[in-house]
């Protein structure tokens, strides 16, 4: 299975967000240098994710960027759900439906692995991914 560059992103954006000083806020401008996305990129990761209530996000003096402690706590697996979807891996149906639909395999073993790809992710949290050695190195950048 494969994410979508914008679940990546979302991802990044979270990892470098969990490792800011309580307290401390970073602004979108910030992030998004830092882990080398477009700006306006960025941006729309943060919308998404302060729509989920994994960021909080505040204008103005004294505003900035900040996990919140549901993101910090929130399964990956959920996160990823949330940001993907969970539609099957194939289509089956569509335009020109597949005429193994009826009577093919492929399909729901590509199901157990999906299931099984995010039951593993479950398992962590954004907190998880951010122990050393990656922390420190998000740390690094600026």
């Amino acid at each position: 299975m494969r994410l979508t560059k914008f679940t990546d992103l979302a991802l990044r954006v979270t990892m470098r967000l969990a490792v800011v000083e309580p307290g401390a806020t970073l602004t979108t401008a910030q992030v998004a240098e830092a882990m080398a996305i477009p700006y306006t990129h960025t941006a729309k990761a943060i919308s998404r994710l302060r729509h989920l209530g994994v960021v909080d996000a505040r204008r103005g003096r004294g505003g900035g960027l900040e996990l919140t402690a549901f993101g910090r706590s929130a399964s990956l697996g959920w996160l990823v759900r949330e940001l993907e979807g969970e539609e099957e891996v194939v289509a089956c149906e569509g335009d020109l439906p597949c005429p193994l639909r009826a009577a093919c395999r492929l399909r729901g073993a590509l199901r157990d692995a999906q299931r099984a790809f995010y039951a593993s992710l479950d398992a962590l949290t954004i907190g998880d991914l951010v122990t050393s050695p990656t922390g420190p190195v998000l740390l690094s950048l600026t």
